[in-house]
């Protein structure tokens, strides 16, 4: 990866709070994984920012070579890599995930 898909990518990781690297957009989401993690994440009403990885080769790629995972989607909660669709929805049912948002002082607004 060049360095300056490096630093796009570290600077979107860094400027949000919770960012989703994802196939599609939040509202069209454009994967079955991409729309199931934005469904985790619009259940604890979480504020997150995206980038559709369609839309940019370079970020497509880049951001495998960041996280050092294969596949996408893939979330950052506070700069850190959490993990993409199987783990999110694996922590979403154990627990973890909301622990996760609160230990980081992430605002959750659920929309149960």
């Amino acid at each position: 990866m060049d360095q300056n898909t490096q630093d796009r990518i570290d600077a979107e990781v860094k400027s949000n709070d919770v960012m989703l690297f994802m196939k599609g957009t939040p509202v069209f989401p454009q994967c079955g994984f991409s729309a199931a993690t934005v469904q985790i994440l619009s259940y604890y009403g979480v504020k997150f920012g995206s980038a559709n990885v369609l839309e940019d080769a370079d970020i497509r790629q880049g951001i495998k070579e960041y996280s050092d995972w294969p596949t996408i989607p893939q979330l950052y909660v506070k700069g850190e890599f959490v993990g993409g669709c199987d783990i999110v929805r694996e922590m979403a049912e154990s627990g973890e995930l909301e622990t996760l948002f609160r230990e980081n002082g992430i605002e959750l607004n659920p929309q149960n």
